[in-house]
């Protein structure tokens, strides 16, 4: 069993910046691939970026040159830093652990990107 809290989220203004974090109960980010997804209302969930053990990096194309994944192995944590945010970045953040047959996800954390 795997629990991931995220923090970091809030209300910012367009332009902004801010830092996800994802902390993990067990060691497990070195060994599995982990994720950030983002669901919108009214939208399905769809996968922000992407990291593997053996550190490939994948983005998804709206979000390219503005956030960044990465994870602190001695932290247990998960990061996702984004700038340049734009109203429609506006969704609940997830973060998402490949572990075991179903893998494990974060309780979810709000950006909202609002004047």
């Amino acid at each position: 069993q795997v629990q991931l809290v995220e923090s970091g989220g809030g209300v910012v203004q367009p332009g902004g910046s801010l830092r996800l974090s994802c902390a993990a109960s067990r060691n497990i980010f070195a060994i599995y691939s982990v994720a950030w997804y983002r669901q919108a209302p009214g939208r399905v969930r769809e996968l922000v970026a992407a990291i593997t053990p053996g550190d490939n990096i994948n983005y998804a194309d709206a979000v390219k040159g503005r956030f960044t994944i990465s994870r602190d192995i001695a932290k247990n944590t998960l990061y996702l830093q984004i700038s340049a945010l734009k109203p429609e970045d506006t969704a609940v953040y997830f973060c998402y652990d490949d572990y075991g047959p179903d893998g494990y996800w974060g309780q979810g954390n709000q950006v909202t990107v609002s004047s």
